[in-house]
């Protein structure tokens, strides 16, 4: 799969690119640019498979587009190479702040897990404070060149090594110093959020805000889990939470839908889901219903009322972004004006802010898509 990572285009006369938005499901270790991963892996005397970025940005989009998770995380082991001193993960956040605002993105969220970055010696804090450091260059950059964005981080551990709890304090520690909420990732099949109770018992304690990875590469009972052992107020990627619907009657355009109770609850209490449309479909999460964007459950789960929002999750494995996502889904299901504003809607009201800040960015999106 070869995307234009620009991916704009005009719908009913505006740029796709120019509309204010909101990204939640953004991983940093996935979304280097090519470039950037030539330069560094050379300051280190790292080997890459192909020393020109374009090749480069290519071989990323060929091997992600393996129809596995497990596949598609390899390619991980590329970047977080690059990402193991101070300098680079504050380029590398830098760039991923000035590249969201060229996107249009007004607000957004980047997961990455700190204890990836350990191997040159650096510590947790030490990590955390480096990626900030980045991000803050990275809104002053934006900033000048009259782009407004604000950047948080969501503290991630990987599911399936044993330092949640280590990483939950971690993420509190950096409250109000650039952390804003906390994720687990990486394998989820056969690494339930239930192995990581005493870490989100810990959050929930601290009243610190948790998106679980559930719902991609497992089905409805890790979606359960991570809202019942996670206490999850998002869940990452979510999409077969369509497994717990039944159709029950087609008729034309008309669908009738019978309702499992987890999908009803996930429904009813407007918990978002972190839908990314490529990376569905590269890492096989989709594939019970199609292995096109057309067959992507996200129309009838937005159709059914579920708060979805539009993510790229890796930028640099689904050569992809927000605007070039958007784009694809009105290809794929003919989403006007409207359609894509209510998106930008739920990704505000989900995001790990005050109640203040999130009515600001739905006045900033609202002005936007009317202007």
């Amino acid at each position: 799969m070869s995307i234009d990572p620009t991916g704009d285009r005009a719908v009913q006369g505006k740029s796709l690119r120019d509309l204010p938005k909101v990204s939640l499901h953004d991983h940093l270790d996935g979304a280097l640019r090519p470039a950037t991963i030539v330069e560094l892996a050379d300051e280190i005397g790292l080997d890459v498979p192909e020393t020109n970025p374009a090749a480069l940005g290519e071989w990323f989009a060929t091997q992600s587009n393996s129809g596995s998770l497990v596949e598609y995380l390899k390619t991980f082991d590329l970047t977080t190479a690059v990402m193991q001193t101070k300098e680079g993960l504050t380029r590398v956040a830098r760039e991923f702040v000035e590249d969201l605002a060229d996107d249009g993105v007004i607000y957004g969220e980047v997961r990455w897990a700190p204890e990836q970055h350990l191997a040159r010696g650096l510590t947790l804090e030490e990590t955390v404070e480096a990626v900030q450091r980045g991000i803050e260059e990275g809104e002053d950059a934006a900033d000048r060149a009259g782009r407004s964005i604000r950047v948080g981080q969501l503290i991630t551990a990987m599911r399936h090594t044993d330092r949640s709890l280590e990483i939950a304090k971690l993420a509190v520690d950096f409250r109000g110093r650039g952390a804003v909420g906390f994720d687990i990732a990486g394998p989820e099949a056969g690494f339930p959020a239930s192995n990581h109770r005493a870490a989100f018992d810990f959050l929930a304690e601290k009243m610190f805000p948790v998106t679980v990875h559930a719902g991609e590469a497992d089905g409805v009972a890790s979606i359960r889990s991570a809202l019942i052992d996670g206490r999850a107020l998002r869940l990452g990627h979510g999409v077969r939470i369509a497994e717990d619907l039944e159709l029950v009657n087609r008729e034309g355009d008309e669908v009738q839908v019978q309702f499992g109770d987890l999908a009803r609850w996930v429904r009813d209490r407007e918990i978002p889901l972190e839908l990314s449309p490529s990376s569905n479909l590269q890492t096989g999460a989709i594939a019970a219903w199609g292995t096109e964007m057309v067959d992507h459950p996200f129309d009838l789960l937005y159709q059914l009322g579920f708060s979805v929002t539009v993510n790229v999750d890796n930028r640099t494995m689904s050569a992809t972004s927000l605007t070039s996502e958007l784009s694809l889904l009105v290809d794929a299901f003919g989403y006007d004006l409207d359609d894509l504003e209510a998106f930008q809607f739920n990704a505000a009201a989900g995001a790990f802010l005050p109640v203040e800040e999130r009515e600001e960015l739905v006045e900033i999106i609202a002005e936007g898509f009317d202007a």
